[in-house]
């Protein structure tokens, strides 16, 4: 091998190597991403977060992060504000040039969840890791643009829900009950008074009505009843695993005897949050990608619950466990526990559908991935060809867990592709793809 050749073939294979470390690199800062997002998501399940305010949580945590990367990328990754409904009454802070891009995205992102989760000092350890890493300018104008999204979050009308009128179930056998066995009250019912990032109002996207309550043999309704109770009668191991792998309801109890006990699980929003997470770790996105990713997924999850839970307390449609027992079966029970709020659309159909349209657009349309988001909640992974192959099943889980009708499936997938279709041509700019 003459010298010229030898030289070029080790200058091949040193640029191998260096685009090799590099890319490990960029991983391991995606993943380390990745992982904050994973310990916000724990404390959620800690504090039972209802599943519109994990949206919530997840959108200004995440946002917080992504502003501070288009302070420092901006032609390829503007500012969300400047598409926002509600205008930014106070300024961003002025940019400063960061020695350490990872450490200060992934700080702006926990600092801002601890302000925001009610159990948010778990995150304290985390954060003071990263405090290593940064200088102490970095750090202010970290924690400025912290404080600039948390003071956009506080003008939402959420700190404002508790001052509203509360509410009160409304007699007749079509409308929502309590339901065994804590019998809880309603959760969020004013929840579509907070101001959406994209949307133009709550009611936007309104569904068609919900088939109407009508207990006579041959009405649409009886027979939606009916096909809720005789999928679950049947006890099919395949829908059964969907259905528990899908659950998602933090709000499940477990009853022995005369106590009760949180089963503490993940919400809709989150699953979601995870099988983002699990897809750019396979797609290999670098960090930035990985923040674009999801930054918008979780903004488009907010978005979609005020949507949906616009819907439901609008309808107020009665669940099927309550007609079920009250005219069919006393002692017939849902598969999965009724979760404490009105049934039509189906929440989860909305965000599923919704999520799938969001990560198709980025990652591709046949993108297979295998998805490990409950695996620590005792449940096996299940594999997926795509995003929307996941959201299906997830929408139809609500069947065959017998909570949902499957007219609030069918309507709530075609609402959940509005609010993603509406917020993807808002966003298109944005997209780094």
């Amino acid at each position: 091998m003459s010298k010229v050749v030898r030289k070029t073939f080790l200058l091949f294979l040193f640029a191998l190597f260096f685009q090799s470390h590099l890319s490990f690199g960029q991983r391991s800062k995606s993943k380390a991403y990745i992982a904050d997002l994973k310990a916000i998501t724990d404390i959620m399940v800690y504090d039972v977060t209802s599943p519109v305010a994990a949206a919530r949580y997840y959108a200004y945590s995440t946002l917080a992060s992504y502003e501070i990367l288009t302070l420092q990328e901006n032609e390829k990754y503007p500012s969300f504000f400047a598409i926002f409904q509600r205008p930014l009454k106070d300024p961003l802070p002025q940019r400063v040039q960061l020695k350490n891009e990872a450490a200060a995205y992934r700080y702006a992102l926990l600092f801002s969840a601890s302000k925001l989760l009610p159990s948010g000092k778990k995150l304290i350890p985390r954060i003071e890791s990263l405090k290593q890493e940064l200088e102490e300018k970095e750090m202010l104008f970290i924690e400025q643009m912290a404080q600039t999204v948390i003071e956009y979050a506080n003008q939402d009308g959420f700190l404002q829900l508790n001052n509203l009128k509360r509410y009160t179930p409304k007699r007749g056998p079509a409308f929502w009950q309590p339901t065994k066995p804590a019998y809880m009250a309603p959760v969020e019912p004013n929840w579509n008074s907070l101001t959406p990032f994209f949307l133009k109002s709550a009611d936007q996207f309104l569904t068609k009505p919900p088939v109407q309550y009508d207990l006579n043999p041959a009405s649409d309704f009886y027979k939606l009843l009916l096909e809720v109770k005789e999928v679950t009668d049947e006890n099919d191991e395949e829908k059964n695993e969907i259905a528990a792998f899908w659950d998602c309801n933090p709000y499940a109890i477990s009853q022995i005897g005369h106590l009760e006990f949180g089963l503490k699980k993940i919400s809709p929003g989150g699953h979601w949050m995870g099988i983002a997470g699990i897809a750019a770790r396979k797609a290999r996105l670098n960090l930035n990608k990985t923040i674009f990713t999801h930054t918008l997924l979780a903004l488009v999850l907010h978005d979609a619950f005020i949507a949906c839970w616009d819907e439901k307390y609008r309808s107020d449609r009665v669940r099927p466990e309550t007609v079920i027992n009250r005219h069919l079966d006393k002692r017939w029970s849902p598969l999965l526990q009724t979760p404490p709020f009105p049934e039509y659309v189906s929440g989860h159909s909305v965000v599923s559908s919704a999520s799938a349209e969001i990560l198709t657009l980025i990652f591709g349309p046949n993108f297979s991935f295998r998805d490990t988001t409950e695996k620590e909640f005792g449940l096996k992974t299940r594999s997926y060809k795509s995003f929307n192959q996941a959201a299906e099943e997830a929408c139809i889980s609500r069947l065959y867990g017998g909570i949902h009708y499957r007219d609030a499936i069918d309507e709530g997938v075609e609402q959940g592709k509005k609010v993603a279709s509406f917020i993807i041509a808002k966003t298109k700019a944005h997209f780094p793809y």
